[in-house]
């Protein structure tokens, strides 16, 4: 009995490891990495404090320059909005948005990296913000 035992707790820890081996690679966010080398911005959002747009129209994006053109409305709390990214398929942003984002440095615009699906293609994209006149 203490053999037939030993075999199957041997064989259960085997079926463990083996059953544990991810089948698809994952990046260190635990993202499946995926054979995409597609790599883009396809809309961009800005809310406020009170999760509404702050935008005036569509942001501009142009994806040879890398850049995106926001109009935001007088008065805004640049200090305290949430930027919101839509990407390609498989494609992850960084750095990683995580809360509220201070954008009141209209001098020195932010800048994020788009990674493709593939993790090989990495693009980064300028966001310059324009305040609206009063």
């Amino acid at each position: 009995m203490k053999r037939y035992s030993k075999i199957l707790i041997a064989l259960m820890a085997a079926l463990c490891v083996w059953g544990c081996t991810p089948e698809f690679p994952i990046d260190e966010d635990g993202l499946l990495i995926t054979d995409r080398a597609e790599c883009f911005v396809s809309n961009f959002e800005l809310l406020g404090t009170d999760f509404q747009t702050v935008r005036t129209k569509n942001a501009v994006i142009d994806t040879v320059a890398q850049t995106i053109q926001v109009d935001v409305f007088f008065g805004t709390d640049l200090r305290n909005v949430y930027p919101q990214f839509s990407l390609v398929t498989d494609a992850k942003l960084d750095p990683k948005i995580v809360g509220k984002v201070d954008f009141s440095d209209l001098t020195n615009p932010k800048t994020y990296t788009v990674v493709s699906g593939n993790r090989k293609v990495r693009k980064t994209y300028t966001v310059f913000i324009t305040v609206q006149k009063p």
